[in-house]
């Protein structure tokens, strides 16, 4: 393998030949990017290269191969698990120039597009269509199609439509050594053999770079119906999301649940949130449904409500009566900034486990918590209706012993409850130890074998995943 000053002077050299310089970042315009979130020292890697094609990324990648020379791919770099952070040695490579998004088929429903393309603006290609692409997460307007696929991304539309990989039909990846696999069809069935896309739905770029996608859209909703629920019980959370998923006929869009330590500390007493509801309920739904007739659809969600009222399923509700108010409601779920702000040093966690192991899984959590940082502060909110929450923890540090120990509660309780240690964001360098607590050695063992066959000298974001 070349030392990396020799690679300055060849490989670098040559990759510039095929990207141009505008493609090319060393020195202070590395340095002065972030490889993650939260931003922590800049970006560490050799250079930046920045392809402007399919073409372009697999001609670097058969000279990388060739190199020995390992890539980290980037997209938005809204991940929090560290997919994306690079080592001195790393070259990395964004896709942010690869961000064309064709004209819509309205026919087909499809719509194919760059892997730099940021999600918001694929969200309103397909709006200017009267169409919708359902996936929707609070960083829509920095993270990125290939982003999305790589981690196989999910956010608060997952109970009716799924993650990313339900609304991919087709990929373009580069392999390790170059070789582009091209599969674009934009057809719903194809069972013409394996489905190759899946390797590279989720692999966190360690098997290929997707380059492209066929996306899948949906029907736009005609109506939009949104309330926030109060339930002063966690078993009637989980009766009020089967009864009121059977009342919705199948419009259900979203099941978002925050525990009252989340909505206290975000509503609180300055006024950004107002207080749509009494802070003294257990638990908070904001519940949305969508449909084709408003008035409808209207009456339906509120007979919903009603009924769950009536046979003490929930304590209280609001109904949003506008588009505006509907914001408001969705704005205290999604104020992650406030969030950060008011805990000052948090530690962030994604999880899925099953719905009636999860209130006793976080007592138990927060007893552990408790008793080894008395100070310490933990709220817990997320996607609950498809098994997904979110946990974050402040003790007042992030040493990392500290981070450590908290991530050892974290995951071992859940390890006992045969639950998920990454839900939406991957297992990149941060959750590589606890891999075991999800997934059987078998699994780790196939999981491996298919990464020496599809990247043999290891150059495709090495060290990610596995330990």
């Amino acid at each position: 393998m070349y030392s990396i000053d020799i690679m300055n002077n060849i490989l670098f050299k040559s990759i510039e030949t095929i990207v141009g310089p505008n493609g090319l970042l060393v020195g202070d315009e590395v340095r002065g990017r972030s490889d993650g979130f939260p931003p922590a020292g800049g970006c560490r890697a050799a250079a930046i290269i920045r392809p402007a094609s399919t073409g372009e990324v697999s001609q670097v990648m058969a000279l990388c191969h060739a190199a020995d020379q390992s890539v980290v791919s980037h997209g938005g770099l809204t991940g929090l698990v560290g997919g994306a952070r690079a080592r001195q040695d790393d070259i990395a490579l964004s896709l942010e120039r690869m961000n064309v998004i064709e004209p819509v088929d309205k026919v087909n429903r499809t719509v194919l597009v760059g892997a730099g393309a940021p999600l918001q603006k694929v969200q309103e290609a397909a709006e200017e269509a009267d169409l919708l692409f359902p996936l929707d997460l609070g960083a829509r307007g920095s993270c990125t199609i290939g982003g999305n696929i790589s981690t196989n991304a999910g956010g608060n539309s997952v109970i009716r439509y799924g993650m990313i990989r339900d609304q991919v039909l087709g990929v373009e990846a580069v392999l390790a050594d170059g070789t582009i696999i091209s599969s674009l069809k934009g057809v719903i069935k194809n069972n013409t053999g394996y489905d190759l896309k899946q390797l590279f739905i989720g692999s966190e770029g360690t098997l290929g770079i997707v380059t492209r996608a066929v996306l899948r859209l949906r029907s736009r909703p005609r109506s939009c119906n949104t309330a926030l629920v109060a339930i002063d019980d966690f078993d009637n959370v989980g009766r009020f999301l089967r009864d009121i998923d059977a009342a919705l006929g199948g419009t259900l869009s979203a099941f978002e649940v925050l525990w009252n330590d989340f909505y206290t500390l975000i509503v609180g007493n300055d006024g950004r949130h107002g207080q749509p509801l009494e802070s003294t309920h257990d638990f908070y739904v904001l519940v949305e449904s969508t449909g084709g007739q408003q008035a409808h659809d209207g009456n339906r969600f509120e007979g919903a409500l009603t009924n769950a009222l009536e046979q003490d399923r929930i304590a209280d509700a609001t109904i949003a009566q506008s588009k505006q108010q509907r914001e408001n409601l969705w704005a205290i779920r999604d104020d992650i900034r406030g969030l950060v702000r008011k805990l000052g040093t948090p530690i962030t966690f994604d999880i899925s486990l099953d719905i009636p192991k999860m209130n006793d899984y976080v007592q138990e959590v927060r007893r552990q918590l408790t008793a080894a940082w008395p100070q310490s502060r933990m709220v817990t909110f997320g996607h609950l209706g498809d098994g997904n929450i979110h946990i974050v923890v402040s003790v007042g540090s992030l040493d990392e012993d500290d981070v450590h120990a908290v991530e050892s509660i974290i995951y071992e309780a859940l390890g006992r409850r045969d639950g998920v240690i990454s839900a939406e964001h991957g297992i990149g360098l941060d959750k590589r130890q606890y891999l075991p607590l999800s997934r059987s050695k078998e699994e780790i063992a196939l999981m491996k074998t298919l990464k020496r066959a599809m990247d043999p000298k290891g150059i495709l974001n090495p060290g990610k995943i596995f330990l």
